[in-house]
């Protein structure tokens, strides 16, 4: 998506010093650019110079339709105590700002000389900051000092051209000295005697990005665990948690507004033991409502109720795989509880090793998010009988890609569609485990509408199985078949587990050094989230296909049994 902002630099210049004389005004437009690049990303700037004070603003407010949270930014200068004031201003007037020094003691200049640089006669000036090149023209012709970046204003006269790398360009492009120049008088100040409320630099730069991100807070603190079931068969109101499945998984309703295409979605999860000590299946998902039975109907009312599937061995495995009017619940997250993470931090202590507090983990949902708007069932589920459980927080956070909150009518919109799901998520509520794949391959059938296009299958897969022999401990090809043709093959695997040793305070310790859960594992290590891989399917064509997927799982030994927790959302986009 192209995004086009310009920099407008507007720096009123003095021609005189003397007090009491008008002072003539020019007109400075800067261009930012990229070399080399077909379809440049501009952006705007405002500067105005009083005196020895400017002010630098962003391109916030030049915008028509703003996104929401976007703040009116403007830096001050005084270049005689070298100081600048970065104040953001809401529309709500709420005002906020942070003083600091300007012209930076830590960069060192090489002096290059006199060079003539878009008309202008510059001296020429380089440097390195954090390992990338500057390069900076400044002019003194036009008799004042201006700058719209403050950290290189103890650099005399105007900024002409600035190059960081070679590539990254913002220079002036034109300079308006016509009668119609605005004059002013030079006791005029530029800086206001209030700025708002004082902030450090950090607090403001948090300020003005957190209030640009859009966030649904979905837990907060919330207890998964054994024992707090809740007989539940109404419609769920909105944001409150109900517990189902024993205590062991957690349902609430939140309003999602529809986003332009632009933003960039991530579930944002954190998690701790309140008392069990393993590691956990987790997965957070959503519940589709579009067909006439939903996962809803299975909390509610039973498993019985929703679609299934019987394996060779006669094993039901209901609420897993799309049917003629119902869609299984689509995976947002798969994740994986360490080993009593805070709740057992006192327990073993190693000599330089800091146990965490707290498990976290942040996955981009882009792709899926589109079919989430309007009234949205969002449920998180940890495996666990234990009575103190897990606590866990989720957010839905929103990050802008322009500031524009309408970037144009689109002419694609998105297709998702969830297709199958076998993360038990109701194991406390008859919901069979999936073991059916020693015996059984799983096949769905699927319609592709006319008109999709850049069709893909998200796909997450994790193997279990908790002994020497169990799959969760042993790699596994996992084959997608489509229309009974093998079109790709994929071994999920982690084999840096151990890279998450400060996540595992109770986790068992071997006679070789070895901790149990530095042990690779078929795609999940403890304390991590599972990454969806993704497979082309832009070739199939409109119509119906089935989609098997196929895994070599283990024998069952004695009580013990491996399965495959697999789930399956298609996306595509489709002209409006």
């Amino acid at each position: 998506m192209k995004r086009i902002h310009i920099i407008f630099a507007t720096i009123l210049l003095a021609a005189s010093t003397s007090f009491g004389q008008i002072k003539k005004c020019h007109n400075i437009v800067y261009q930012s650019y990229r070399h080399g690049v077909a379809e440049q990303d501009t952006s705007y700037t405002i500067v105005k110079q009083q005196g020895n004070q400017i002010s630098i603003a962003d391109s916030g407010q030049l915008i028509s339709q703003p996104i929401p949270g976007l703040a009116r930014a403007v830096t001050y200068v005084d270049y005689d105590s070298m100081v600048a004031f970065s104040q953001l201003t809401y529309p709500d007037a709420e005002s906020y700002y942070a003083k600091s020094a300007i012209g930076s003691k830590h960069i060192t200049y090489t002096n290059e000389g006199s060079e003539t640089v878009l008309g202008f006669e510059c001296t020429k000036f380089s440097t390195s900051i954090n390992s990338n090149r500057i390069e900076i023209w400044m002019t003194n012709a036009l008799g004042c000092n201006a700058t719209p970046m403050p950290q290189f204003a103890n650099l005399d006269g105007v900024m002409v051209k600035y190059v960081r790398n070679g590539s990254s360009v913002m220079e002036i492009k034109k300079v308006d000295t016509s009668a119609k120049a605005k004059r002013i008088h030079p006791s005029m100040v530029i800086i206001p005697k209030n700025l708002g409320t004082e902030k450090t630099l950090r607090e403001l730069d948090n300020i003005r990005r957190n209030k640009m991100i859009i966030t649904y807070k979905v837990f907060d603190n919330d207890r998964v665990h054994w024992g707090a079931d809740t007989k539940w068969n109404t419609d769920m109101p909105l944001d409150s948690v109900i517990h189902f499945a024993g205590g062991t998984l957690i349902l609430k309703q939140i309003n999602i507004d529809k986003l332009p295409q632009h933003y960039q979605v991530f579930a944002e999860l954190h998690t701790h033991s309140e008392g069990d000590a393993y590691d956990r299946t987790g997965s957070i998902f959503v519940i589709p409502t579009d067909f006439e039975w939903s996962f809803y109907d299975a909390l509610t009312k039973g498993i019985s109720v929703v679609p299934g599937f019987k394996s060779k061995t006669g094993e039901e495995y209901r609420g897993m795989t799309i049917d003629n009017n119902y869609l299984p619940a689509m995976e947002l997250v798969r994740f994986f509880t360490p080993f009593g993470v805070k709740h057992f931090n006192d327990r073993v202590q190693i000599d330089g090793l800091e146990w965490a507090t707290e498990a976290y983990y942040k996955q981009e949902i882009t792709d899926i998010f589109p079919s989430m708007s309007g009234p949205v069932l969002i449920g998180a589920f940890i495996g666990n009988y234990d009575g103190g459980g897990h606590k866990v927080s989720l957010d839905i956070k929103a990050y802008p890609g322009s500031y524009e909150w309408d970037t144009g009518n689109q002419d694609t919109k998105e297709w998702i569609l969830p297709i199958f799901n076998t993360c038990n998520v109701m194991e406390m509520a008859g919901q069979n485990y999936p073991r059916f794949f020693d015996t059984d391959s799983l096949t769905v059938t699927v319609v592709i509408p006319e008109g999709v296009e850049d069709l893909k299958l998200r796909y997450i897969s994790t193997g279990h199985g908790g002994w020497g022999g169990g799959d969760e401990f042993n790699p596994k090809e996992n084959k997608i078949i489509i229309d009974g043709e093998t079109v790709f093959t994929h071994t999920p695997w982690r084999s840096d587990c151990g890279t998450y040793r400060k996540l595992n305070p109770v986790s068992g310790n071997f006679w070789n050094g070895v901790s149990s859960s530095d042990y690779s594992r078929s795609g999940w290590c403890p304390g991590t989230a599972t990454q969806p891989v993704y497979f082309d399917l832009s070739y199939l064509p409109a119509g119906t296909h089935t989609l098997t997927v196929a895994i070599p799982q283990g024998k069952a030994e004695g009580g013990s049994f491996s399965a495959w927790s697999v789930s399956g959302v298609l996306i595509g986009k489709i002209k409006k």
